[in-house]
């Protein structure tokens, strides 16, 4: 079969409450048969945040393929394009095999101890000289556990900075801020299962079809299978996720707080309220309900531009299914009011009764394999453990647990965001930005700005990958670090599921894991707890992992049920159960939370004081916010609102699927979305190519016509060269901090 043509595979249609039926997916190099590999080694795929169980092929000490694990939770054997051509074949390709150091203005290779001796000497001397807050780490959501957990405390711990987060910034962390806001707590309340018993699906800004195959295949057998659940689709696009749909709402970026106040406005309207459960489990259900009271169906077309009728269509299918699933991702994440408009999905979930129960409950998404373990592990600048940077207590329980001082861990202010990190480093208040497995180059936004930061001379920059990017190329040390099934580790999925991937082959050349890298520079430091003991006291990953376990205990993310021995075979294993909340209690409770809260519009935190005030006792948050215009909206010079996604055949900045010959072919250059209607005002056709520009910049790409809504442009973000990220802004989202990738104003113009 071609899954570059057929993308989601062959149906196995089911029915409501049915088992999703087995189909184990299998790619093998040219002339390799099954009967010729060595071994299979278990896994998950780790190019895309649904984490499919997998097990990678090896013949002769190379990896081979891979094939989908049919008794996995997650994905019963299926694999999508990405995990089937690009998870292995960038093995041995064009890869970093030794450190690089610059001199004369050149990279040039050296050796292991040069690199580290070079990156040591200039931390020890910032750390003389200036402190802790010199020093800034920007990471992945495609490290394992066990790194995150040792960069944490090393951060933490060792260095005493703030200044840490990852590119998971810009693309979840919305959904971090509003699990948090309504339920106290990180972690997905919903699982997979749920898909198989919903009687509809709600997809928020969420093309499923391209960003999360395996899953939208899930999807589509319940579409073509019998009690097929209805669909509600929220994207200004006609994607295919949008095409399956039985309603779609295609709002204006930048609207989608006013849809969901006007969603709420209707359901609360029409009596579709479960009032013992709001009463005995939520706040705030006064101040929702009048604020969102303005928000009729009339005034909701006018800002958003849909149909009146479409929008009470979707409000009674939510307000009527007895079971419903939502999910949220990058189109609410990336726009504007993002966490505001995400914590609105949640309500809507409450307001039912909706959450905790078999079919129905949130996945407010992530798009990386790993991202989830960022936010648990503390790499992401928040404190490990799900514990809340403002609560004196959990500081202490992780001071006792390093065997620091308290006032080492850096908790006099919010841990700084990934945008405040690269703002920093433009005003050299940081000097040392230590960057692993991401490419910013390509990835944030207004990409010119983020070049002259990389090339500050006053910025002395690391970057580990396992490939020569466009961000290796700016820097001052470059780090061969080992890929996916050539290290070992643990990594959770967009559910809370749980994957051990082991190690199938060797590093090629003097490549490290990335956990050997971090046990490395902390070694060279001499970082010391109280007692003069090593800070950093494991030597291997079951021990980073055993560590952390610890570090778990007692919190939402508790793993201390979990060993890699019981992640040996079979399935991931969830924490937390199946789903979360099942009894209506959330994690609200003042001495439990994550945080206390914030203003939606303005991002104002909510002072410990008046949370406890608030006495939660358990119960989930109502939280309300009016719509406001976007900071950025079309003008007579930019009349277009440019957005920007995926691909179904690229992660991230193709760094990985680029090396994958049948995706490349698929998808081997940048283009532009246009509607019918805006080509034919422009005079475009199918295929030409016209300049896109913003105040910041603009790129030259082909025209494909017809998916989206006129007056919206789309561009895919995946490549370093016309990259989207040329006319983005470097606007955030107040509460969550993640940059506004789906607004900006253009303008197009034929080449």
């Amino acid at each position: 079969m071609d899954r570059i043509a057929d993308v989601w595979g062959a149906r196995t249609p089911h029915g409501r409450g049915a088992n999703w039926p087995v189909r184990v997916d299998q790619q093998l190099a040219d002339g390799v048969r099954e009967s010729d590999v060595d071994r299979w080694v278990q896994s998950a795929c780790v190019l895309c945040s649904n984490g499919c169980g997998c097990d990678i092929a090896v013949k002769d000490g190379e990896v081979v393929g891979v094939r989908g694990r049919a008794d996995d939770v997650v994905n019963h054997g299926r694999m999508g394009p990405k995990g089937l051509y690009g998870s292995w074949q960038a093995h041995g390709k064009d890869r970093l095999t030794t450190p690089l150091i610059r001199r004369g203005g050149e990279l040039v290779e050296t050796g292991w101890d040069t690199a580290m001796s070079a990156i040591v000497h200039r931390s020890r001397q910032l750390l003389e000289d200036i402190g802790p807050l010199s020093h800034g780490f920007y990471t992945s959501g495609q490290l394992f556990l066990e790194e995150y957990y040792t960069l944490g405390v090393i951060g933490k711990a060792g260095i005493g900075t703030p200044h840490m987060d990852g590119n998971t910034r810009l693309c979840t962390a919305t959904a971090a801020a509003a699990l948090k806001e309504t339920f106290g707590s990180d972690g997905q309340p919903a699982c997979h299962a749920d898909i198989d018993l919903c009687d509809a699906i709600f997809l928020y800004g969420h093309n499923m079809a391209a960003t999360q195959t395996v899953m939208w295949a899930r999807v589509l057998d319940r579409i073509e299978g019998p009690d097929r659940p209805l669909v509600v689709v929220v994207d200004p696009r006609r994607t295919p996720t949008a095409e399956a749909a039985d309603v779609h709402l295609a709002p204006l970026p930048g609207t989608n707080q006013a849809l969901l106040n006007g969603l709420l406005r209707s359901v609360i309207e029409n009596g579709w309220v479960d009032r013992d459960y709001v009463s005995a489990h939520t706040l705030g259900f006064d101040e929702l309900k009048a604020t969102v009271e303005p928000y009729t169906p009339q005034r909701v077309a006018e800002i958003c531009r849909v149909s009146p009728a479409d929008l009470l269509r979707a409000a009674e299918i939510f307000g009527t299914s007895r079971r419903v699933l939502s999910t949220v991702l990058q189109g609410f994440y990336q726009s504007h009011q993002a966490t505001a408009a995400s914590c609105q999905v949640n309500n809507l979930h409450l307001l039912r009764g909706l959450i905790g129960a078999p079919g129905s409950g949130v996945l407010q998404m992530n798009g990386q394999p790993t991202a989830q373990n960022t936010r648990e592990a503390g790499a992401n600048g928040d404190l490990p453990g799900f514990r809340n940077w403002n609560n004196p207590d959990h500081v202490r329980q992780l001071a006792e647990l390093w065997n620091v001082d308290p006032l080492t861990i850096p908790h006099w202010a919010p841990p700084t965001h990934a945008m405040q990190i690269w703002r920093y480093a433009e005003q050299a208040s940081i000097q040392l930005l230590w960057i692993s497995a991401t490419n910013p180059a390509v990835s944030l936004p207004e990409l010119s700005r983020i070049r002259r930061i990389l090339r500050n001379e006053d910025l002395f920059v690391v970057v580990q990958d396992a490939f020569r990017t466009e961000t290796t190329e700016l820097a001052d040390v470059v780090l061969p670090a080992a890929m996916w099934g050539e290290k070992q580790g643990t990594f959770t999925n967009l559910s809370r599921v749980v994957h051990l991937s082991e190690q199938a082959v060797e590093p090629p050349g003097e490549a490290r894991s990335d956990l050997d890298i971090f046990l490395d520079y902390a070694h060279r430091m001499g970082f010391r707890d109280r007692d003069g003991d090593p800070l950093v006291k494991w030597k291997d990953a079951e021990g980073a992992f055993d560590a952390w376990r610890e570090c778990s205990r007692g919190r939402p993310c508790d793993y201390t049920h979990l060993s890699y021995e019981k992640l040996r075979g079979g399935s991931g294993i969830q924490w937390g159960g199946e789903r979360l909340y099942t009894d209506g209690v959330f994690p609200t409770d003042a001495d439990l939370c994550e945080d206390y809260g914030h203003d939606l519009l303005t991002g104002a935190s909510t002072t410990p004081a008046d949370y406890r005030a608030r006495r939660p006792d358990g119960r989930a948050f109502l939280k309300a916010a009016e719509y406001t215009p976007a900071p950025e909206q079309p003008s007579d010079e930019y009349p277009f609102l440019g957005t920007t996604g995926r691909s179904v055949y690229h992660f991230h900045t193709r760094t990985k699927t680029k090396r994958a010959p049948e995706l490349q072919n698929a998808a081997p250059r940048p283009w532009v979305e246009i509607s019918v209607a805006d080509a034919g005002d422009l005079g475009v056709a199918e295929g030409d190519v016209v300049r896109v520009e913003s105040e910041r910049g603009g790129v030259e790409v082909p025209v494909r016509i017809g998916r989206c809504r006129d007056g919206v442009v789309f561009l895919p973000f995946h490549y370093g060269f016309q990259a989207a990220n040329e006319v983005t802004h470097t606007e955030w989202d107040p509460v969550s901090k993640q940059p506004m990738f789906k607004i900006s104003a253009v303008r197009i113009r034929r080449v």
